[in-house]
């Protein structure tokens, strides 16, 4: 695994995190989900403690992305911008963040009605591995639960 896994560690020596969801949902309502403004700002944030009040995509090799997570509270706030390096509509998207870490999100179509996203990232080395893990995949399940409920 650590081989196929090789090309996107370019950010710092530590092992690309790699996690998964299962969607019961066709690829192409997921893929629209995941991409556009109106929808990731309904599931862009890991708890009901936090928003994404806007989201800015430029969906095309060298667009870039922009979307801001807050606390409701107004106590902390950030945006996370990224750069699209390569986008397969329907089957993955690749972008770094302005730390140069690398991402990779993979629409895997399981059948007409399912999809399996996964998503490969640089970790960041402030925060614990696990930590960041959990994070987003609290994102990656909002996602999950916001795609099967409309």
């Amino acid at each position: 695994m650590k081989s196929s896994l090789s090309k996107y560690q370019i950010y710092n020596d530590m092992e690309p995190i790699k996690i998964d969801i299962t969607i019961l949902a066709p690829v192409n309502k997921v893929w629209k989900y995941f991409n556009e403004p109106e929808h990731i700002t309904q599931w862009n944030f890991a708890s009901d403690t936090w928003e994404c009040p806007s989201a800015e995509v430029d969906l095309k090799e060298g667009g870039r992305f922009t979307t801001r997570m807050q606390a409701k509270d107004g106590s902390f706030g950030f945006d996370l911008v990224g750069i699209y390096d390569e986008i397969i509509p329907e089957k993955s998207i690749t972008y770094h963040m302005e730390d140069q870490r690398k991402v990779k999100v993979i629409f895997d179509k399981v059948d007409e009605n399912t999809t399996k996203v996964t998503e490969i990232f640089d970790p960041e080395k402030q925060n614990p591995v696990e930590m960041q893990r959990d994070g987003w995949y609290a994102i990656l399940n909002n996602f999950h639960k916001y795609v099967e409920n409309h």
